[in-house]
C-alpha cells in the first residue's frame, strides 16, 4: 500500500497555500534536515539543472516520505516522459515541466504522469513504486498518477502567447513563471525587472487564476512574497539551496575577513 499521501496535492485540493523549497543537492540527508524544521509542505529537486542518477531518485523518494515531505521534481525538456515516469516510479510525487511551449507540449506533460488509459504511465513491478506489490498495488499506483500535481513553467514567448490554450489542457494543476528564461526568449536577456516581462509574469497569474490553475512563486526571501499576495498568489516555492549557501558565506565570510583582518 502507498507509504503515505501526496501533502501538495491534499493542499491544493483543499485550497490551501503550500510552501516549498528547492534542492540541487540529492543528498537525502539534505531532505532530511527540512523535514526537521517542520515549515516546508513540499522538497523540489532541480533535476533540469543538478548532476542525479536513478539511484539518486529513490533516495530523494525514501528521505522525503521519511521526513514527512510531499516531494516534486523538475526535469528537462528532453526526454521528459521517461524522466517523468522513473520519477514517479522513484517514489517522488509531483512534477515540474520545462520548457513548455504550446498546448501539444502540455499534454505529453500530463500523459506522461497520468495512469494508462487515459495517460501512459504504467505500473513496473521491478521499481520503486512496485517491488512485486510490497510498496504500491497496481491501483494505488493509478491513484498516485491521479494525485500527481503537474506544474508548467511558462518561460517561452510561445507559451505566453498562447496561455489560453495551454492552460485549457485538462490536468494542469500549476504554473511557474520563469523570468529569466522569458527574457531571451523575447530578445532582452537579463531584463527581468524589465516591462515586457513583468507584464508577461501578471498576464500568466491573472490568466492562471482565473482559468482555475495555482500560479507559484518563486522567492528568495519572504519580503518578496507582498508582490504576489496583493495578486492572489497563494503558493510559494522559498529559494535554492545553492543561493542560500552562496549569500550565506558571502554575507558571513566578509564579516569575518573584516574582523580578523
Amino acid at each position: 500500500m502507498r507509504s503515505q499521501e501526496n501533502r501538495l496535492r491534499e493542499l491544493i485540493d483543499d485550497g490551501d497555500t503550500t510552501i516549498g523549497t528547492r534542492l540541487m543537492s540529492a543528498w537525502p540527508g539534505m531532505v532530511e534536515v527540512l523535514g526537521q524544521t517542520g515549515v516546508f509542505d513540499y522538497v523540489e529537486f532541480l533535476g533540469e539543472y543538478a548532476p542525479w542518477d536513478l539511484h539518486d531518485l529513490e533516495h530523494f523518494g525514501r528521505a522525503s516520505e521519511l521526513a514527512g515531505l510531499s516531494s516534486m521534481m523538475k526535469i528537462d525538456a528532453e526526454s521528459r516522459s521517461f524522466i517523468a515516469q522513473r520519477a514517479m516510479a522513484s517514489g517522488i510525487e509531483n512534477l515540474l515541466f520545462a520548457d513548455i511551449y504550446d498546448a501539444d507540449d502540455a499534454r505529453e506533460c500530463v500523459d506522461a504522469v497520468r495512469a494508462a488509459p487515459d495517460g501512459q504511465n504504467g505500473v513496473r513491478m521491478d521499481r520503486r513504486n512496485g517491488y512485486v506489490g510490497g510498496y504500491a498495488s497496481p491501483a494505488d499506483v493509478v491513484d498516485i498518477c491521479e494525485d500527481a500535481v503537474v506544474a508548467i513553467m511558462v518561460e517561452k514567448a510561445a507559451c505566453v502567447d498562447d496561455l489560453e490554450e495551454i492552460l485549457a489542457v485538462e490536468g494542469i494543476d500549476m504554473v511557474q513563471f520563469g523570468p529569466a528564461d522569458y527574457s531571451l526568449s523575447i530578445g532582452e536577456p537579463g531584463e527581468m525587472d524589465g516591462d515586457r516581462v513583468v507584464g508577461a509574469e501578471e498576464k500568466t497569474i491573472e490568466t492562471a487564476i482565473e482559468m482555475g490553475v495555482r500560479p507559484r512563486a518563486e522567492i528568495n526571501t519572504p519580503a518578496e512574497a507582498e508582490w504576489y499576495l496583493d495578486r492572489g498568489v497563494t503558493d510559494f516555492n522559498l529559494n535554492t539551496d545553492v543561493r542560500i549557501l552562496h549569500s550565506w558565506w558571502s554575507e558571513q565570510g566578509r564579516e569575518l575577513e573584516e574582523l580578523v583582518r
